[in-house]
C-alpha cells in the first residue's frame, strides 16, 4: 500500500480497500513489533505534533510510533505556538513544511485541520478535531479485526453521545459493511447529514446504519458495544444537563446482560467511571478498551509508514 504524500484529515479520505490494507499492515506491524522486529522505516523523518487540546494516548502513541519506526516526534502544545492568536494555522503550516515531514494536529475546530492541510505541502493527520477522530476509528477497526477475524458483518452498538468519535466510526462502518446501531437521546444523536452519508456508503457495502433511543435494543444482537464520555472537551458548560439526559445510557452490568454472551465492550478513553461506564464493566473480562488503546500505536505506525 502506497499512500505517500496523502493527508488523513477524515475517515472518508481513504477508500474501503485502503482502510482494509491499512488495518492489515497494522496487524502485521503489531505482530512483528512484539517479536522485536522494528525496522527503521522512517529513519530521519520528523513528525510535528501540533496539539491545542490535552492528550495521553494520541500524544504518546504518535511519539512512540515515530521512535519505533526510526524517526522523531516534536511536540508543540498551545503555549509553544498559540495557533490562531499569535500565528494563523496557514502560517504554521508554511513554516513546518520547511522543517518536518508530516504534521499530526489535535484541534478544537475541524476548519483548523483543513487550513493546515491546505497550507502544507506535507501530509497532515487529524489527531482529533471537533468533527472527527479518524485515528481512533483505525484503532477500533484493528480491535475488530483481531477479535472477530474480519472487517465486515460485525454488529456494533454505540451507546452515548453523537460525537466526533461516532461520526468517524459511522463513516468507516458505511464504507466497510459493518452494522452499526447508535443509541442516544434524540437531542444528542449524530447529525442527519452524517447519518445520510454513512447510509449511502452502507447501501453499497451491505452494511447497516441504524438509530434508536433505546440502549437495550441497540445491544440485543451486538458483537461489540462502544461508548465514550458524555461531555467532550469544550462542552463543559453542558455537563449537568448531559449527565441527566444520558443517565439511562450507562454501560453497566444490567445493560451488558441484555447483550449476547460473546459481546465485548470498549471505550475510546479517557473514561469517566461511574458515568458512561461502571468499574465493573470497565475492569471486567469482556472489556477490550485497553487493547484498543494499545492499537492506537500500531494503526498510527501503519498510517505513518504509508504516508511517509
Amino acid at each position: 500500500m502506497d499512500l505517500r504524500g496523502r493527508d488523513y484529515t477524515a475517515v472518508l479520505d481513504l477508500t474501503a480497500d485502503e482502510l482494509r490494507a491499512l488495518i492489515e499492515s497494522a496487524l502485521d506491524m503489531k505482530r512483528r513489533s512484539r517479536a522485536g522486529d522494528r525496522p527503521p522505516l522512517l529513519a530521519g523523518k520528523v513528525l510535528a505534533l501540533v496539539f491545542e487540546k490535552p492528550s495521553l494516548r494520541t500524544h504518546v502513541t504518535f511519539q512512540t510510533g515515530m521512535l519505533q519506526l526510526g524517526g522523531h516526534g516534536v511536540f508543540l502544545g498551545p503555549r509553544e505556538i498559540e495557533m490562531g492568536s499569535r500565528e494563523s494555522p496557514w502560517d504554521v503550516a508554511k513554516n513546518l513544511e520547511r522543517w518536518v515531514d508530516a504534521i499530526a494536529a489535535r484541534t478544537f475546530t475541524h476548519d483548523t485541520i483543513l487550513e493546515l492541510a491546505r497550507g502544507a505541502r506535507i501530509p497532515v493527520i487529524n489527531a482529533l478535531s471537533g468533527w472527527e477522530h479518524p485515528c481512533q476509528t483505525l484503532a477500533t477497526l484493528l480491535t475488530i479485526r483481531e477479535r472477530f477475524g474480519r472487517l465486515s458483518d460485525v454488529r456494533i452498538a454505540w451507546i452515548g453521545d453523537g460525537n466526533n468519535v461516532l461520526r468517524s466510526l459511522a463513516f468507516a462502518s458505511g464504507k466497510l459493511g459493518l452494522s452499526l446501531t447508535m443509541a442516544a437521546p434524540q437531542a444528542y444523536g449524530l447529525d442527519a447529514d452524517s447519518i445520510a452519508r454513512a447510509r449511502a456508503d452502507a447501501a453499497q457495502s451491505h452494511g447497516t446504519i441504524e438509530v434508536t433511543d433505546d440502549p437495550q435494543k441497540a445491544v440485543a444482537a451486538a458483537d461489540l458495544i462502544l461508548t465514550d464520555v458524555w461531555t467532550s472537551m469544550g462542552q463543559e458548560q453542558e455537563a449537568v444537563a448531559r449527565r441527566r439526559a444520558f443517565a439511562p445510557y450507562q454501560v453497566n452490568a444490567a445493560l451488558l446482560a441484555r447483550a449476547p454472551r460473546e459481546a465485548v465492550v470498549s471505550h475510546c478513553l479517557p473514561a469517566h467511571r461511574g458515568e458512561e461506564i461502571t468499574d465493573e464493566v470497565m475492569d471486567g473480562a469482556r472489556c477490550v478498551a485497553f487493547d484498543e488503546a494499545e492499537n492506537r500505536l500500531h494503526t498510527q505506525k501503519a498510517l505513518l509508514a504509508a504516508i511517509l
